[in-house]
């Protein structure tokens, strides 16, 4: 058995970090069966945000003459030049990684599937490690359920390695990884349907948001289908996939290739918790408290496999959490943190704090600032005049309650509203402020000027 101060299992956006740290005061073992970096690096937001990168440039190239410039062919996505442009991004990333924990003398990097033997004692490839402090930091991988796994089918995982261009994708799951890999792949050139079970798009979200995202995916020429119920799938010998539904009366469609975009689940099942003391839900999910402590002493969990999020920055700060908690502070919390993401379509939302109905459910007295994008100078400037921008006020504390900003560089806005919900500071800092023209955010003053009552 080897002894050491501490035992990290994953490699991602919590682990990596908390390695290095760590690793200033004891010894670290640090497990990854995968590639090093975890499923940001390797999978979600690095490469896909790559991909869609991109795609943009074939959006810029197909409405170039609408920006007065003549272009005498149209473009042509490549797969395998894309793929290999995402490929040398990442790799810059575990390259890194992996020189990190090389050079750290108090880093030891074991390749492997690691499981608990007890609540302490770790086995992987063979050996047993133990520490008194374990940090399980797996993530999370795509959820295939078994009536979909008779035919081919792709994730988010596996399409990314992917060459050839679908001729038609049909997507089934209309949420985030849905909708940002149809309009990626309808702007490289296949025909694109998604299918989703709900009565709209990005159930999470607003009503109106729903829609607006409808409408641009729409725009771009994607095939939407709701409320389909009883979805299966038919491989025919053509090596065509049918995907078969109701929608009040039977609905088909046939196309090249199928992405599952369905949701995850956590990676925990291979761990062996059985043989530990540590809880899970009924979901695989670890339990934690505010410090991402599981219920045994000493051992963690962080990332998208406790459940308290499913983002890079929810990773990050989970690691942020922990080592201020070991250090005695305590100064962060998981409660503390406000809800905040992006949906990188093009336009993209950028989301923060609550939604109208999350607040009207919760019993909100609220204002309601709203701005379309077709009313702001830069966005008409830059022909990029889809969705809109829309903050919630509470009417008893002038504090946010949320906001969202679908619109060109709506994921990079929304930071400004979050550091106001943060600092607890009224809607009047933001509406009395002067900003920068012509751009986009400064119109966020403008529509706090004008406030609505909802209730």
């Amino acid at each position: 058995m080897i002894q050491y101060d501490y035992i990290i299992i994953g490699s991602g956006q919590a682990g990596t970090p908390l390695a290095f740290s760590l690793a200033k005061s004891g010894r670290v073992a640090i497990i990854e069966k995968g590639q090093l970096g975890g499923n940001c690096v390797n999978n979600g937001c690095i490469p896909t945000k790559t991909y869609i990168a991109s795609a943009r440039k074939m959006w810029d190239i197909s409405h170039a003459e609408d920006y007065g410039v003549d272009i005498p062919q149209s473009g042509k996505a490549n797969m395998r030049k894309i793929k290999e442009r995402k490929e040398a991004i990442i790799g810059v990333d575990r390259n890194g990684i992996e020189k990190g924990f090389q050079d750290d003398k108090n880093i030891t990097l074991y390749r492997g599937e690691a499981h608990f033997v007890n609540d302490y004692e770790i086995a992987v490839n063979g050996e047993t490690l133990t520490a008194k402090n374990i940090f399980i930091n797996v993530g999370s991988r795509p959820r295939v359920p078994e009536m979909y796994q008779h035919t081919p089918y792709f994730t988010n995982e596996n399409i990314l390695q992917t060459t050839e261009l679908p001729e038609h994708l049909i997507i089934i799951g209309g949420s985030f990884i849905g909708v940002e890999f149809a309009q990626m792949f309808k702007r490289f050139g296949s025909k694109v349907t998604i299918v989703e079970r709900g009565p709209r798009l990005i159930k999470v979200e607003d009503e109106d948001i729903s829609q607006a995202v409808a409408d641009i995916l729409k725009s771009d020429g994607i095939d939407i289908i709701l409320n389909a119920d009883d979805i299966q799938t038919l491989q025919n010998k053509d090596s065509s996939i049918t995907v078969n539904a109701t929608k009040d009366k039977s609905v088909s469609v046939t196309g090249s290739h199928i992405l599952l975009a369905i949701g995850r689940m956590p990676n925990t099942d291979t761990l062996q918790l059985q043989n530990t003391n540590i809880k899970v839900n009924e979901r695989g999910f670890v339990e934690v408290d505010d410090y991402g402590q599981t219920n045994v002493a000493g051992i963690f969990a962080m990332g998208d496999c406790n459940g308290k999020g499913a983002f890079t920055h929810t990773s990050y700060h989970d690691y942020q959490v922990v080592q201020s908690f070991l250090s005695g502070s305590k100064t962060r919390k998981i409660s503390d943190r406000i809800t905040t993401y992006g949906l990188f379509t093009d336009p993209p939302l950028g989301r923060v704090g609550m939604t109208k109905k999350e607040a009207l459910q919760k019993g909100y007295k609220i204002l309601l600032a709203h701005r379309p994008m077709t009313k702001i100078n830069r966005a008409k400037a830059k022909g990029e005049t889809k969705g809109f921008m829309q903050a919630i006020i509470d009417a008893d504390t002038q504090l946010f309650l949320g906001a969202c900003v679908l619109g060109v560089g709506g994921d990079e806005i929304i930071s400004a509203l979050t550091n106001l919900m943060y600092a607890k500071q009224p809607y009047t800092v933001l509406r009395d402020a002067v900003h920068i023209h012509p751009t986009v955010s400064e119109l966020l003053p403008t529509a706090l000027e004008d406030l609505t009552p909802l209730n």
